[in-house]
């Protein structure tokens, strides 16, 4: 018989609730939930055909090995699967020590509650330092700034959308991509309800996206100029009196040494980097002070450039000295259920200084840059990765120089993957583990929504699974603890801790292994912060205390040297480590002369695709023509004597991809535009794999010499890459949809 649940999608921030209909532990329907408490009916076209992508017949369901790379995978059973990988690795930590053993966790593992708990156990219980995340590809950006201004990295100030009078959003498309951090369901509702009460959404971008033509205000600027941009707009502010000074004494240290850095920026200098005219960038401004209640705001296209970290670093002084940080109708700090920044500061959660053995980068949010993973697996010497451990992500797709990655990959011992489709990644591996899907487990919001409160109108709902798990796929939190058991480490080195996760093990609907109790430990979780139990918020979700404003200056910023714990410190505005990195940038500013080939390149995607695994789906594929395709403003493209369709060579100083050309006047001129997230013909899947497109990625330079920092992050976007017609002379007639070359 058909019955119907209440769950809510974690395919990305939004989290939007969803009616799932089932019958014989199948989906037959996904519809929005007309009655979600904020969602109310909104979802869009991934969340509701994620079943479709889940119940491919590409779908791991049974744990596979293989004894070297060039060897065919094995089916077998989860005993020997375990018994072969947890044998592998307490040899090689035997051998060479427990930083022998890495960790890669992606994003698809942060949308859920207990599995980066489980995998950061794991590592702990091992005692290996090397764990590398997805976040240094498209964000830590924002966790290194705010650790050092406010104390945690997961102090993140957001819009208050309900409220605010102007948004300035820079380098961000929510129409398509939706908020990052944020819970926002509906961009186009919100972006449409700050316009009706008179105020202002401008959108600041080298592409004219969905979300400006939304606000109806856009604003072209230079790719990689974002530093300068925020400079100029910061002097601006001085120059009209904009600086909240009483604001400033009581609340923050440090504003005059970076007054002393922007001082010199004025619109005029700035517009030789950013392309925008200093009456525009004025203007700007004035929208900015004059509104009751403004906010800056940047996303990926910002974190992923050249200077992700200066200009994040730049925006959050804007918005905190001009009054607007803290407040309602500003940028406003969540609530989440307990108040996670003082106990992540009493416990040293996430902010650890651990520093790597190549390079010598410092940890953001605990985890090491992903762009230097490929170096700390080909470099010999104490500590040399030579195990690897890839849950929830892709990276030899999602990373910086795939090519290079994959050559280190094919280096490892032991490369385990857990995933619920095969990925280039795992191919690329030794053990794959089948793990659930989101249908297929009990869950709460994520940690931002959870523990943050980061929501344009806060809730707290939780989900049931509402299928069995097919075959022998088992969830992330089981698996974590069974490899802690046959590894003999138990989970973050407590081995009572290991035994109550044994001891608390039942049977798993529609299977024989016992699973670990993740609704009791959910539940546990709420109510030992006071939330009361799990069914309580099963459904359509309860609605929390709205955001007010006020809650973090003088209350909850963590940066007193005398007692970390204190939640009474000041807003750090000069960091010595970004002031350091503003002024040897500042010694570097010269505006950028392009050769006449030469072209600024940024990634884009499509509201039917989600980073790197939403390929393997023919209703999403069919329309976007089963490729991507470099976009190019049709004055470019007639420059080089190019039309709709010719295949070109981009070329970087890391590699070179093939693929046609799509004309985009959308773009500014001298910017091109590839969609991230495709080259899926090693996957495995059957349709992903039958797809031309490729991997932007390649482009991308890795190594230390190309990391920030201070964040460790890559850069993904503001490529400078060269466009020319493909001949015959350079890789064959006909257009494979695969990398030229690698250089």
């Amino acid at each position: 018989m058909a019955e119907t649940h209440q769950t809510f999608c974690r395919i990305c921030e939004s989290l939007c609730g969803l009616n799932v209909t089932t019958q014989d532990n199948q989906v037959t329907q996904i519809t929005p939930d007309k009655d979600h408490v904020a969602t109310r009916g909104f979802a869009c076209p991934k969340g509701l055909k994620q079943h479709k992508l889940y119940s491919s017949p590409d779908r791991l369901t049974q744990p596979r090995i293989r004894g070297t790379n060039s060897e065919p995978w094995r089916t077998v059973g989860w005993d020997e699967a375990l018994s072969f990988t947890g044998t592998q690795l307490r040899q090689i930590i035997d051998t060479h020590g427990p930083d022998a053993v890495g960790m890669y966790v992606g994003t698809a593992a942060g949308f859920g509650t207990l599995h980066p708990m489980f995998a950061q156990g794991f590592m702990d219980g091992i005692g290996s330092r090397n764990l590398f995340a997805s976040a240094t590809q498209d964000c830590a950006n924002k966790f290194a700034v705010a650790e050092r201004m406010y104390g945690f990295p997961f102090t993140q100030p957001f819009p208050d959308l309900q409220n605010m009078e102007c948004l300035i959003i820079v380098g961000a498309n929510p129409m398509v991509s939706k908020w990052s951090f944020l819970q926002v369901p509906n961009p186009r509702k919100h972006i449409n309800q700050i316009r009706e009460r008179g105020g202002r959404v401008i959108v600041v971008d080298p592409r004219n996206t969905e979300t400006a033509k939304a606000s109806g205000e856009h604003v072209f600027i230079q790719p990689g100029s974002d530093v300068f941009f925020y400079l100029a707009f910061l002097q601006e502010v001085v120059n009209c009196g904009g600086i909240k000074q009483a604001h400033v004494d009581a609340h923050m240290q440090g504003l005059d040494t970076v007054l002393a850095l922007s001082k010199d920026w004025t619109c005029e200098k700035a517009a030789q980097f950013t392309g925008i005219h200093p009456d525009t960038m004025r203007e700007l401004v004035q929208a900015y002070l004059s509104a009751q209640g403004a906010g800056l705001y940047c996303s990926t296209g910002v974190n992923m450039g050249p200077d992700g970290t200066l200009a994040f670093y730049l925006q959050e002084i804007i918005n905190a000295v001009t009054g607007n940080l803290d407040k309602r109708g500003g940028m406003v700090v969540g609530t989440g259920i307990f108040d996670f920044a003082r106990f992540g500061k009493k416990h040293n959660l996430l902010t650890k200084q651990d520093r790597s053995r190549i390079g010598g980068f410092r940890k953001t949010n605990d985890a090491f840059p992903g762009g230097i993973l490929a170096d700390e697996i080909l470099t010999p010497g104490q500590g040399q990765i030579r195990a690897l451990i890839v849950t929830g992500g892709n990276p030899l797709l999602t990373m910086a120089d795939g090519e290079k990655l994959k050559s280190a990959f094919s280096e490892l011992e032991l490369l385990i993957c857990l995933d619920i489709l095969p990925t280039e990644t795992a191919n690329a591996g030794h053990v794959t583990l089948p793990c659930t899907t989101p249908l297929e487990r009990p869950d709460l919001p994520f940690i931002f929504p959870l523990f943050l409160g980061m929501q344009t109108k806060p809730y707290l709902q939780a989900t049931n699974s509402v299928l069995d798990p097919p075959g022998q796929v088992r969830d992330e939190a089981t698996i974590y603890v069974d490899l802690a058991n046959h590894t003999k480490k138990p989970l973050f080195g407590s081995k009572v801790l290991q035994s109550l996760l044994n001891l608390t093990r039942s049977k798993a609907p529609g299977s024989s292994y016992r699973a670990v109790a993740q609704r009791g430990i959910l539940s546990l979780l709420l109510r030992i912060t006071g939330q009361g139990g799990f069914n309580k918020y099963l459904g359509h979700g309860l609605l929390r205390p709205a955001n007010t404003g006020d809650t973090l200056l003088g209350k909850r910023v963590y940066t007193r040297k005398d007692n970390p714990e204190a939640g009474d410190g000041a807003v750090q505005l000069a960091p010595e480590e970004l002031v350091s990195a503003l002024q040897n940038r500042l010694k570097q500013a010269i505006p950028q002369n392009t050769q006449p080939d030469e072209f600024r390149l940024i990634t884009k995607r499509h509201v039917e695709t989600h980073n790197s695994w939403t390929h393997n789906l023919s209703d999403f594929m069919d329309r976007l023509g089963g490729r991507n395709a470099i976009h190019m403003h049709s004055e470019d493209a007639e420059r080089l004597q190019l039309s709709e369709g010719d295949i070109v060579d981009v070329t970087s100083s890391a590699g070179q991809i093939r693929l046609p050309v799509t004309l985009c006047d959308d773009l500014l001129m001298g910017v091109v535009a590839v969609p991230h997230g495709w080259g899926h013909q090693d996957s495995g899947n059957q349709i992903a794999s039958a797809s031309a497109g490729v991997n932007v990625n390649i482009l991308a330079s890795s190594g230390v010499d190309h990391i920030d920092r201070v964040s460790g992050m890559s850069q993904l976007t503001s490529l400078i890459v060269r466009v020319n017609k493909a001949t015959s002379d350079t890789t064959g007639s006909s257009w494979s949809g695969l990398p030229a070359s690698a250089g």
